[in-house]
């Protein structure tokens, strides 16, 4: 059993914890608690199910960010084929925060590209915690364009805190290089599917992130900012993260009713780190979909709807004072 637990988990531990006492005790003696058992389990379902169907923005947050949720090579292993790795920007070095290759994915050759975060500290240390460098949008767009050439779909895996901010990084264009990628993206002549697996943050997300279809996992959160950049800036306090949160609108749940993204994966109950086998297949599933609707139209129609799609991405209604306001008297009071 994980040993990260989530603060709201915890009654559901100390369910699990019960039951596997039962159980040894069942076991160990010639008594028979079966029954108990098994109402226990019932009442941990329930409690999970009850949990899980209610979590609030800033639970959603911790789950994104759980340090055993699957990421970009794992689902690449799980339900891909022959990953070759390509590596290198062909301008300064290979960036380890973002991996792409070619491999097979349903009998077909796709490219995938995605942010790469560690398991554990050294990895972490590694993947720069899935943060990337200019380098790391500069060889994502490379391989994008090999894409193009041979006409591979293209499958982007979405999780990073957003892009490394430090000073190498700005004085090598890390703005430039996020920037040339929404503007390559948003023309690229093959199809692109985009999955946000856990944390989609800022720019750093962005930069692989224009696609035909933009699909989320249950738990995932997309935002411009992270809740922590956001509490800081407001209310000059980080400990109001949790608030930041809840107000930014970041949740899948959120996001769909926005027409940001397409579609929202469903996760394992308690969330993708309890059961990565069972949410890879429901990412293939969903992928095989949506690269199979998208087969039936041509590149130039592929082009348009995803400039439209983008178009009208924030698009809102405007009321002015003057016309909504409900005329009186007849010496021009209003009401």
């Amino acid at each position: 059993m994980s040993t990260n637990h989530l603060d709201f988990e915890l009654p559901i531990i100390e369910l699990e914890k019960k039951i596997e006492e039962l159980r040894r005790f069942t076991s160990n003696s010639r008594m028979d608690l079966c029954r108990e058992v098994e109402a226990l389990e019932k009442k941990a379902e329930r409690l999970k199910r009850e949990i899980f169907t209610n979590l609030a923005p800033r639970q959603r947050v911790q789950l994104a960010r759980h340090p055993q949720r699957p990421h970009t090579l794992d689902y690449i292993n799980l339900i891909m084929d022959g990953f070759y790795e390509l590596h290198g920007d062909r301008m300064f070095s290979d960036d380890r925060a973002i991996v792409g290759g070619l491999c097979k994915f349903n009998d077909e050759t796709v490219l995938v590209i995605g942010h790469q975060k560690g398991s554990n500290i050294q990895e972490n240390i590694e993947r720069n915690f899935g943060m990337p460098h200019p380098e790391g949008y500069r060889k994502a767009l490379r391989l994008m364009r090999l894409a193009e050439k041979f006409n591979f779909p293209v499958i982007t895996l979405i999780d990073t805190p957003g892009a490394y901010p430090g000073i190498g990084a700005e004085e090598r264009g890390q703005a430039e290089a996020i920037a040339r990628n929404l503007m390559e993206m948003s023309t690229l002549k093959t199809s692109l599917i985009s999955l946000v697996i856990g944390e989609g943050g800022s720019g750093g997300a962005l930069g692989i992130g224009v696609a035909d279809r933009t699909l989320m996992l249950e738990n995932a959160i997309y935002s411009v900012i992270s809740p922590e950049g956001c509490a800081a800036i407001l209310w000059r306090d980080k400990r109001k993260a949790g608030e930041a949160a809840d107000a930014l609108c970041l949740t899948a749940q959120d996001i769909i009713k926005l027409r940001i993204i397409d579609e929202v994966v469903p996760e394992p109950l308690g969330g993708a780190h309890k059961n990565h086998e069972q949410v890879a297949t429901l990412v293939a599933e969903s992928l095989k979909r949506n690269l199979s609707e998208l087969k039936s139209f041509s590149i130039k129609e592929i082009v348009r709807r995803r400039f439209e799609k983008h178009r009208h991405i924030g698009e809102f209604l405007e009321l002015r004072e003057e016309a909504i306001s409900v005329r009186g008297t007849e010496d021009g009071d209003e009401k």
